[in-house]
């Protein structure tokens, strides 16, 4: 992944009236990074979208796309941008291929190779000649992202993108965008309350939470416990009682607990071999042992309190 930054949000805020919506955002999204923008609703992730492509303006701050501001040229920072915020702007009376033609009009060098392209990658080959109201509310999502990345921005921002999607769509929809980001270097930066897809598209996620950053950081770091902490570990047995009587003077934080998984306790890194050890010694058979790693949805609620609004 290049480390030339792409996008970048310098204490970005919005305020109406005496309710500050967004509170001094700052953050980077390098080229061909996938970033993860989340937060419980009423948090501000779509006053900041709107922000960074123009449709609202900031009380505050500044966005730069390949350098440029955004507030002051706004029409050479979008020649950069591709986006979807919420639903995809869509002429229902004209097909498919009509919205791209209309589309490519307003923006130089886009050729009918390149539209051939973009229907073949969101995979509307056999409808693109339908009329747009004809289509269901996934397929009209594929129209919106093939119109966003229509003129190969080097910024794709997605509101919602999976929206209305089935599950075939929403894998093909990441693997594009993964696909996307590794091939062009573009930047994608993706809004959604769907976290386990989150999770398996994303390379870094920033979470918000009243308007304020809490947490920016890489998807590995976000959901895997570091070595030097006490992590759940799960003990498949053949005994589960015996085996807490064993493991007692072992637990690190807590208590031992039998679940349908197994045998499970907080143990440091260093002391999973001597519980292994001590189970041997007792004569309880294992099955298995794993720790268990946090996802993003634990990481989510931990940092968002259950994310409620505050």
């Amino acid at each position: 992944m290049s480390q030339e930054i792409v996008v970048q949000l310098r204490n970005v805020t919005k305020r109406i009236g005496s309710k500050t919506i967004v509170d001094h955002l700052t953050f980077d999204v390098p080229r061909g990074e996938v970033f993860g923008f989340l937060g419980p609703n009423g948090a501000g992730k779509t006053t900041t979208i709107r922000m960074m492509v123009g449709l609202i303006s900031m009380t505050e701050g500044q966005v730069l796309v390949n350098g440029i501001d955004v507030s002051r040229n706004f029409e050479q920072a979008m020649k950069h941008i591709g986006a979807i915020v919420e639903n995809p702007e869509l002429y229902k009376f004209l097909t498919g291929y009509q919205n791209l033609i209309h589309f490519a009009r307003m923006m130089p060098g886009i050729t009918k190779e390149r539209i051939d392209e973009v229907v073949r990658l969101v995979k509307l080959e056999n409808r693109i000649h339908d009329k747009v109201k004809t289509y269901s509310l996934g397929m009209r999502q594929r129209l919106g992202v093939a119109q966003a990345i229509l003129h190969r921005p080097d910024v794709l921002i997605l509101d919602e993108p999976t929206n209305g999607l089935d599950p075939e769509g929403i894998r093909e929809l990441r693997d594009y965008l993964r696909q996307l980001a590794r091939t062009e270097g573009t930047a994608i930066i993706v809004s959604s309350h769907l976290l386990s897809e989150m999770e398996l598209m994303c390379d870094r996620v920033a979470i918000i939470q009243n308007g304020k950053l809490v947490n920016v950081q890489a998807m590995r770091e976000m959901v895997q416990q570091q070595t030097d902490e006490a992590r759940l570990v799960v003990f498949e047995v053949d005994e589960p009682q015996r085996a807490i009587h064993l493991l007692t003077d072992t637990v690190t934080v807590g208590e031992a607990a039998v679940t349908q998984e197994g045998v499970t306790l907080y143990l440091q890194r260093e002391q999973i071999p001597n519980a292994i050890q001590q189970l041997v010694q007792g004569n309880v058979r294992i099955y298995s042992v794993k720790a268990a790693s946090m996802t993003l949805e634990d990481k989510f609620l931990e940092l968002t309190r259950g994310g409620q609004i505050v």
